[in-house]
């Protein structure tokens, strides 16, 4: 298994972070960085996007416990919200928009080129999470107030230049 170099896993740790910070006013903690075996999502909602190098296939997984997406809903579109809709949906495949955007122009500052698909979400209880990439997936938790959400990061090759 390759070691994977936090210069690339940190610039989406930080975007995740400033992203929810700016937009929602929240300020997460991030808690210890492991390596995750199983497919299975730890919340309800995920949004994923692939990412592609010159030298490298990794795909970005955000995943949300519900009571957090509802928090970070409500306070982006300044209403309540109380279910997992389409609202929910489209504020998740944006804020993975966001974080792997925010990402790419901190890796681009390291000379590193990324292109970036389009997100997909996926809901429900125990859902599957099926990377792009075959790599070590990396997952760090974030904590809030009001629960918990996940930062998984997949490479399959090595981002060395």
């Amino acid at each position: 298994m390759k070691i994977i170099n936090v210069e690339i896993v940190n610039p989406f740790l930080e975007s995740m972070a400033n992203v929810l910070t700016t937009m929602a006013m929240l300020e997460p903690s991030p808690g210890k960085v492991m390596l995750k075996e199983k497919d299975i999502a730890c919340g309800e909602i995920t949004g994923i996007i692939g990412l592609i190098g010159d030298n490298y296939k990794a795909s970005l997984a955000v995943t949300f416990e519900r009571a957090v997406i509802l928090e970070i809903t409500a306070r982006m579109l300044g209403e309540p919200v109380t279910e997992i809709d389409d609202t929910v949906i489209d504020m998740v495949g944006e804020l993975t928009n966001m974080v792997t955007g925010g990402a790419k122009n901190l890796l681009s500052q390291k000379g590193y080129s990324i292109g970036m698909s389009t997100p997909m979400v996926v809901t429900g209880v125990d859902h599957k999470i099926t990377h792009k990439a075959n790599g070590p997936r990396i997952v760090v938790p974030f904590s809030l107030e009001c629960g918990a959400f996940f930062v998984e990061v997949c490479f399959e090759a090595s981002l060395h230049q």
